[in-house]
């Protein structure tokens, strides 16, 4: 470093190196600065950055893999023409409820997430917030297992196209038990593996996106012609109401696009956590909007034949529209591109579920705080981590009994997201002044109560449409069990709160002293 001097003044030519690492330490401690005014001492070190946190979001989504996934639910329910609008109306309102978010985010950028904004918001019922909570937490636990499932059909499908093998349940069921404890095992070393791999996930969501379009759109014996794209109506599900089977078809939409606000259970590892986070939220519905669409497209214009998708014996019905259009090895490279790009973001939700344990354990919401609470030498919540792959692989174990039992558990993670939504947008809708005295940088002035009344209405809407049956006539066999697998979550949390919560909880518990105060 060369030194500088005029006059009686020493200047110092400092290294561009170190002025950004003063920058990047002055915005974690404005960071943990303001952690410590909403009582919580900082426990994690700030690691991510932008493309980090984005890059949860961007993980938790999974636009390829959600797409992928529950692509075949909009083809049976008003084809094209509901995938199309569908995903544009969708995308729309869910960009709403991700403003309405990352306002809140912005104020209050803490792990706790969903569940500390709305004690934070409502003070006065502890109720509202512990519920939130631990409704979130199971839906994250079980989104997570969800994802690896998909990882293991994924890979079924890949030896099925590939080998010709089809693989039993109990197999499939294995697979996902080694991605569950390989999920573990990356979430518990730590912090800056899970922000490489998210950072890594974002390029290769935009790199995989952009090899799948041009692989799909220049190998497809047959293009679609724009007529059928966005205008085609298809109806799988036997019901004769053409505007109720559209609607069916936006639970794909919403489906995929959950997850959002997952930036927010990293907030405490984040740099400029007031800041990224939000962006984050809101950038990662913003980015899987137009991804997402490029990609549907893409597929619209190539799927050679819907009855061939809806006929399908592999375990994944997107895999027949792979093989349709672009042939067996290509097939393979378009599963393995969205196989990596799905275990990904099941990693994702392990890391939100063990971070949203670790912020109800600290606030005595959840039971064993001293273990949920330790963080081992990779500053990982490993109990938190190993709960949530516990769990994963119980329930993974009921889909060898039952698919239509598993699946029921798994869509009611679905539901239970849009619930944990909706607690903080109602409080913002219906006590607005009170609900956010201080605002944080980011910010919806003016628009902001319309903003959260159209996402509150939405909301509730979906909530009411992911119950609803799916097809007609309804049999046991074919019928929505979401009703009832919801229900019981409700049950199972509303007996923790009776019988434990309301005796621990009472709201967040400061882990720092309150210098004007005190205590």
């Amino acid at each position: 470093m060369e030194k500088v001097v005029f006059g009686d003044i020493e200047s110092v030519d400092r290294d561009p190196g170190s002025l950004q690492d003063t920058a990047a330490d002055t915005a974690a401690s404005k960071s943990d600065q303001r952690l410590r005014e909403l009582g919580y001492k900082s426990e994690f070190r700030r690691d991510m950055s932008l493309f980090g946190v984005l890059g949860i979001s961007f993980c938790a989504i999974g636009i390829l893999t959600g797409m992928s996934s529950a692509f075949q639910t909009g083809l049976f329910s008003g084809g094209p023409l509901g995938l199309f609008w569908g995903w544009n109306i969708c995308s729309l309102f869910m960009l709403f409820i991700a403003l309405s978010l990352a306002e809140i985010c912005s104020a209050y950028p803490t792990m706790g997430g969903l569940y500390f904004w709305v004690c934070k918001m409502k003070p006065d019922m502890p109720m509202l917030g512990f519920c939130t909570g631990w409704i979130y937490s199971i839906a994250m636990v079980f989104t997570g297992t969800s994802g690896n499932l998909s990882v293991a059909l994924y890979l079924a499908s890949l030896a099925e196209v590939g080998q010709g093998r089809t693989l039993t349940r109990v197999e499939v069921a294995a697979i996902a038990w080694g991605v569950n404890i390989l999920s573990g095992v990356i979430n518990t070393v730590g912090t800056k593996a899970i922000g490489h791999m998210s950072s890594f996930n974002l390029w290769w969501t935009l790199g995989g996106t952009f090899v799948l379009v041009i692989t799909l759109l220049v190998k497809a014996p047959v293009k679609n012609s724009a007529a059928f794209v966005f205008t085609d109506y298809e109806n799988f599900t036997g019901w004769s109401n053409r505007g109720f089977v559209v609607l069916l078809g936006f639970l794909q939409a919403v489906y995929t696009l959950e997850g959002c606000e997952t930036a927010a259970q990293v907030a405490e590892e984040a740099k400029s956590a007031e800041i990224l986070a939000p962006l984050a939220v809101v950038g990662s519905i913003a980015g899987s909007w137009l991804i997402g669409l490029a990609y549907m497209l893409a597929l619209l214009f190539s799927v050679q034949s819907i009855a061939s998708v809806q006929a399908t014996s592999f375990a994944i019905p997107i895999a027949q529209l792979y093989y349709d259009a672009v042939g067996k090895r290509l097939t393979l490279m378009c599963l393995t591109v969205v196989a990596l790009a799905q275990f990904m973001a099941a990693v994702t939700a392990f890391t939100a579920s063990s971070r949203l344990f670790y912020a109800l354990a600290r606030d005595e919401a959840f039971p064993l705080k001293g273990q949920y609470m330790a963080l081992n030498r990779f500053q990982a919540p490993y109990v938190g981590v190993w709960t949530s792959v516990l769990v994963g692989c119980i329930i993974s174990c009921a889909y060898i009994g039952s698919a239509v039992a598993f699946n029921a558990i798994l869509s009611s993670a679905a539901i239970a997201v849009m619930l944990s939504y909706l607690q903080p947008i109602i409080i913002r809708v219906f006590w607005p002044t009170t609900s956010l005295p201080e605002r944080g940088p980011f910010s919806l002035g003016r628009w902001s109560w319309s903003i959260n009344f159209a996402s509150f209405l939405f909301t509730v809407f979906i909530c009411i449409l992911f119950i609803l049956p799916t097809a007609h006539p309804t049999t046991a066999l074919n019928m929505n069990y979401s009703i009832v697998a919801i229900g019981a979550v409700i049950i199972l949390v509303g007996a923790c709160w009776v019988l434990w919560g309301r005796f621990h909880f009472v709201g967040p518990v400061k882990t720092v002293i309150d210098e004007k105060k005190g205590y």
